[in-house]
């Protein structure tokens, strides 16, 4: 009897041995496979394994798992080759890393750093976000799955269909599809380049922000910015902070540009500055626009031209100032009327030039003028002046209905004066030298006046001097006639045709007798210095 009760006795403790040891290698099991897959929200779960190990020497009860191993946290399915997973819900993964969150976003890359408790993870090596339309590749990504953001510290690569953009910086909203840039950002379109040091993009509405320096670089032409945004769908875009749009022919400043790339029109606004390099020209003035197709620039508000010489500069300031570059498809027409100036503008010429309409005052050491629209062709350096036209030179003020005048690198070649053609110099406050005809032609040498041709109905009045004292004053008519001018006074007259000449004695003649029919002296509105040409 007593045998057999040690018998069942230690059979009853190895039994009991037996099972504390299989409770100790079946328990931690049926824990892990039970209370963490049952647990959802916050904590991790495994989903599947190939195998599952203990390792203690890792510490924080991690555990081994092999081969297609899957984790589930809420609604984020986390794949990889194997992985260390810990009893404070964080895990290591390694090899094959595929993060896929919503059936939106795809995370692929070779190692895993995540907290379960804080949702962030760490993706290292050959990292790849894939959105649908984007693509991103990097080499270390941090992400939040909780807030659905993720950055990076080392250079990035993001591919959205057309536009692919790079940068050593950057975050990403996956909510609401925004990504921040910064340093060596660079974005490559088909139809443009872009370069910045800061910049945001929304994948939804393609529109770009720019903040700090930036160019954007096109066939047409070079656009540089310190702060805006550009609409990458509309091909609509705002620049400001020290802006410019460079073409090939022209340089736009402004406080404020703005582009639309479509239909090729830029605009600026404060400040504006439009520079034509290959003529040494500034339009300068408070509002600009430049339309690219047919390359027209208008300039308004205290708009003014300057354009430098050899050793001169002149300046012009008009109401609106309009340039018009080169066009293949215009054809050249003489412009003979302000009319036409106004009408026939865009086809006026094939050549580069100016148009400046109302009030307009220009300034040059050697040359004057003052008139109601002006044409500039930069090409041949003709001038044409309509609406009361005045030129000074000199002392010689010229007045016609309409003048041309030819204005070579150095100095002023020639004039034409058309309808009521009149040159007047003064000699005191009572009396002037003048010429009056139908036409003239004016030729200048060293920017001095030397000779006019009168044609038509000419007429002459000018005074005869002995030791620089007037003695007497000479009344001509004769219908051509030529004018030699000295130091740009009246020097000898040639009369062609059947002159009828008189001289008389100073006391023998009323001072209204001598001036000519629709004589006008108008040295008030001379400008005397370049800012004289903003008075009207």
């Amino acid at each position: 009897m007593k045998r057999t009760s040690n018998k069942k006795l230690i059979y009853t403790k190895v039994k009991s041995f037996l099972f504390l040891v299989l409770f100790a290698l079946i328990t931690p099991l049926l824990s892990y496979s039970q209370s963490d897959t049952k647990i959802k929200g916050k904590k991790v779960e495994i989903v599947h394994a190939g195998s599952l190990k203990f390792d203690k020497h890792l510490g924080n009860g991690a555990k081994r798992l092999i081969g297609d191993v899957q984790f589930k946290q809420e609604n984020t399915l986390m794949f990889c080759d194997s992985a260390y997973f810990y009893e404070n819900n964080s895990l290591d993964a390694f090899g094959h890393i595929h993060i896929k969150q919503n059936d939106s976003i795809n995370m692929y890359g070779d190692l895993l750093s995540y907290d379960g408790n804080t949702k962030k993870a760490v993706i290292s090596k050959n990292v790849i976000v894939d959105k649908g339309d984007m693509h991103l590749t990097t080499d270390i990504l941090n992400y939040d799955m909780g807030t659905s953001v993720g950055y990076y510290t080392t250079p990035a690569k993001i591919v959205n269909k057309e536009n692919v953009l790079t940068s050593d910086n950057g975050y990403y909203y996956a909510k609401n599809n925004d990504l921040n840039f910064k340093k060596n950002v660079v974005l490559t379109n088909p139809q443009f380049v872009i370069n910045s040091d800061t910049m945001k993009y929304n994948t939804t509405s393609k529109i770009t922000y720019f903040l700090g320096p930036t160019t954007i670089k096109s066939k047409e032409n070079l656009i540089y910015c310190e702060d805006g945004w550009y609409d990458t769908k509309k091909d609509l875009s705002r620049f400001s902070k020290n802006s410019y749009i460079l073409t090939k022919e022209q340089k736009m400043f402004g406080d404020s540009l703005y582009y639309n790339r479509k239909k090729g029109i830029g605009r600026a606004i404060k400040n504006v500055v439009v520079i034509d390099t290959a003529h040494k020209m500034d339009i300068k003035g408070d509002y600009a626009i430049h339309y690219e197709f047919t390359n027209v620039s208008v300039v308004t508000g205290n708009a003014l031209l300057t354009q430098k010489y050899e050793k001169d500069t002149l300046y012009v300031h008009a109401d609106t100032l309009k340039a018009i570059g080169k066009k293949d498809s215009l054809q050249k027409k003489e412009i003979k009327s302000e009319k036409q100036l106004t009408n026939n503008q865009q086809s006026a010429t094939n050549n580069q030039s100016l148009f400046a309409y109302h009030k307009v005052k220009f300034f040059k050491k050697d040359l004057q003028g003052k008139c109601d629209s002006l044409y500039y062709n930069l090409s041949d350096s003709t001038m044409r002046l309509f609406g009361m036209p005045t030129l000074w030179s000199q002392e010689n003020q010229l007045t016609a209905d309409s003048i041309k005048l030819l204005i070579g690198s150095k100095s002023i070649k020639s004039m034409d004066l058309k309808g009521n053609s009149f040159i007047v110099s003064q000699e005191d406050s009572l009396r002037f030298n003048q010429i009056r005809g139908k036409t003239m032609q004016g030729y200048f040498k060293d920017n001095n006046l030397y000779l006019v041709h009168v044609e038509g109905n000419g007429q002459t009045i000018y005074y005869a001097k002995d030791k620089q004292k007037l003695k007497a004053v000479n009344r001509a008519d004769c219908s051509d006639l030529n004018i030699y001018l000295k130091d740009n006074k009246i020097n000898n007259i040639v009369f062609i045709n059947k002159p009828d000449a008189t001289l008389y004695p100073l006391k023998q003649i009323d001072v209204k007798e001598l001036k000519l029919k629709d004589f006008s002296w108008r040295a008030k509105d001379r400008p005397l210095t370049m800012k004289d040409i903003f008075k009207w």
